[in-house]
């Protein structure tokens, strides 16, 4: 079993203990997630911290997107619940990079890559996702690499 998973089934017995209402929901919702991507497929198989944070990316970038579309309705008490999760699955995932910090990398990615113009936008994707490991939203990335290719 991963270390992170285990991490993440400790502090879900502790935010119970503490009766912290939030905390539990919000890592039951990861474990569940985490859960479901170990059955998917054809066969049950124990995922890497990396694949752990993965997912908990993807449930973090689902909280984000639904804290805005609340906003955006005007339903501040459902957008704040979500901030509220966002920020307990956001401890367990590494510091996200600065925009400045993200272009250098990126840019650096892409050069190695060789990727020269829009028409390779795959192949300097994947280098630059690689590059960033986690660390900065594919929108953001996408923004970047296209701005590179393009100019």
């Amino acid at each position: 079993m991963s270390t992170l998973k285990e991490q993440l089934q400790a502090d879900l017995t502790t935010a119970m203990r503490a009766r912290d209402a939030v905390t539990s929901g919000s890592l039951r919702m990861a474990l569940t997630a985490v859960t479901n991507e170990e059955v998917a497929g054809k066969e049950h198989r124990e995922l890497s911290d990396d694949d752990v944070l993965k997912v908990l990316t993807k449930e973090a970038k689902k909280r984000r997107e639904a804290a805005e579309a609340y906003t955006g309705a005007g339903r501040a008490e459902l957008a704040a619940k979500e901030v509220a999760e966002l920020a307990v699955l956001e401890s367990y995932l590494p510091k996200q990079l600065g925009d400045d910090e993200l272009e250098a990398m990126v840019r650096e990615a892409v050069a190695a890559s060789g990727a020269s113009g829009m028409p390779q936008m795959g192949l300097a994707m994947k280098a630059a996702n690689a590059a960033v490991a986690g660390r900065a939203e594919g929108g953001r990335v996408a923004a970047i690499v296209r701005r590179v290719l393009a100019g």
